[in-house]
């Protein structure tokens, strides 16, 4: 962190960043964990109860982009400290929901207030830190991510079984006042790249409820209003690109995507998450209910993988600083496609230790890859667009989470009926299992594709033109 310390200003803004991007995956993590606790006192079935975190990553898939763009005309800090209140504010209502129809509107709000951190966050970060030094601060940025994710599920899980599950959103309050008094009292500076710019209102009214029918269409596509959704979401997407091209000042500026590598970069970044982000909800069931072990083992086994990447990501963010990020990603990507391969053939029996291996490999796979490709995208648009581009990125990966989930789901519903797990299903379990991992893998291998595109391209920029 020597570069980082030369400035003062600049070590607040990190903290008020990387405290930000714990909190919001470890929100994610820690409702998951307490779904079932959720479920007995509110007497859910699964379907009800899988609105509790659909609403959240729904509210910040459709979200982000929008408070991006605001964030680049009004200030990125600005939008960042509105989405810390809401984040509170929202926090404290889900803590005291007396049913679960309040607690899927907290859920939402939380992922509203998210969507305002993720927007700004990675482009406060590339206003305030040069290229000499941006893949560094990327890189603790992503640690602080997989730290979120490396404790939600046990400081979750504690708090949950000790105290109820009411506290895990009691836990964020004193953590976003933190943050706030940070912003307040060290971080005095602003930064905005298209000051005096309208917003675009039009695009917004039309891109938000798209993304969200979309997504949601997506993880239904068994059932026919699933498929209708899909539809009706695809064609709101192609009026929004109709409009936004005709638009002076859109809500996703063509000039992002002007050159070919934030095009390769946000497209592999995309395959990447869609084949890895539901790897650990099937490693999860297989543990528990095939291998019969206890929540609290398969807690430590899940978090291995976000260990790994938390110690690895500043290593890659520096090395990426150095020298060209792109063989680094695709180095990454490597790693993650040979283990997503492996996992094809997980078994009923499969030892421990090939699953302890499968994560380190996936870790190191995953902390190789992000910070390097985020580097590789940002450095490649325009300054002043760094909040709109960061937006793109934070919805691309939310995008991608429910792509996954949405993979999981078609597999499962297609050969299972559903996600309930008997004993008389375990070996359909497994062979379900690995039909999901080899379309991970597809998936996966499609995104390496495109990483050796990006690194044949620069290094012979005249073979792809612009």
């Amino acid at each position: 962190m020597s570069i980082i310390l030369n400035k003062k200003s600049s070590l607040y803004v990190l903290i008020v960043v990387i405290l930000g991007a714990f909190l919001i995956p470890f929100m994610g993590a820690a409702l998951n964990v307490s779904l079932p606790s959720i479920g007995r006192e509110f007497a859910l079935d699964i379907v009800l109860l899988g609105w509790i975190p659909t609403s959240f990553i729904l509210a910040n898939a459709a979200f982000i982009l929008p408070f991006g763009r605001l964030g680049d005309i009004y200030g990125r800090k600005k939008i960042f400290t509105i989405g810390v209140i809401i984040f509170i504010v929202a926090s404290l209502g889900a803590s005291l929901s007396p049913s679960v129809i309040f607690l899927i509107m907290f859920s939402f709000l939380l992922g509203l207030g998210c969507s305002m951190i993720f927007g700004t966050g990675v482009a406060i970060l590339s206003s305030v830190f040069p290229l000499g030094s941006r893949g560094e601060s990327l890189g603790i940025y992503v640690t602080a991510v997989y730290i979120g994710l490396l404790s939600g599920p046990i400081l979750g899980g504690f708090l949950t079984q000790n105290i109820g599950w009411r506290s895990i959103f009691l836990f964020n309050i004193p953590i976003g006042l933190i943050i706030l008094s940070l912003i307040f009292l060290k971080v005095k500076e602003d930064w905005a790249g298209a000051y005096g710019e309208s917003f675009d209102l039009r695009g917004t009214l039309i891109y938000v409820p798209s993304i969200i029918i979309l997504l949601y269409g997506f993880t239904n596509a068994f059932q026919l209003y699933g498929q209708i959704l899909i539809i009706l979401g695809a064609l709101f997407i192609v009026l929004f690109v109709f409009l936004e091209l005709r638009t002076l000042y859109p809500l996703i500026n063509p000039r992002i995507f002007k050159k070919l590598v934030p095009g390769i970069s946000s497209s592999a970044t995309l395959l990447m998450i869609t084949s890895t982000s539901a790897v650990w909800t099937l490693i999860s069931l297989y543990l528990q209910y095939i291998q019969n072990l206890s929540p609290f083992i398969v807690g430590i086994i899940l978090a291995i993988q976000p260990l790994i990447v938390a110690i690895t990501s500043p290593f890659a963010g520096r090395l990426s600083d150095k020298i060209d990020g792109a063989p680094i990603a695709l180095i990454g990507i490597i790693f993650s496609t040979f283990g997503l391969f492996l996992a094809v053939f997980i078994g009923l029996k499969t030892s421990l230790i090939f699953i302890i291996l499968l994560a380190i490999i996936l870790g190191i796979g995953n902390a190789l890859f992000s910070s390097p490709n985020t580097n590789i995208f940002l450095s490649s648009v325009d300054r002043k667009f760094y909040g709109s581009a960061s937006a793109v990125l934070s919805t691309v990966i939310f995008t991608g989470q429910l792509l996954s989930l949405g993979v999981l789901l078609l597999v499962f519903s297609g050969t299972i009926g559903g996600l309930k797990i008997v004993s008389s299903q375990f070996t359909q379990f497994i062979h379900s299992m690995a039909d999901t991992f080899i379309i991970f893998t597809i998936l996966s291998i499609a995104s390496t594709l495109l990483l050796v595109l990006l690194v044949i391209k620069k290094r012979n920029k005249k073979k792809i033109p612009e």
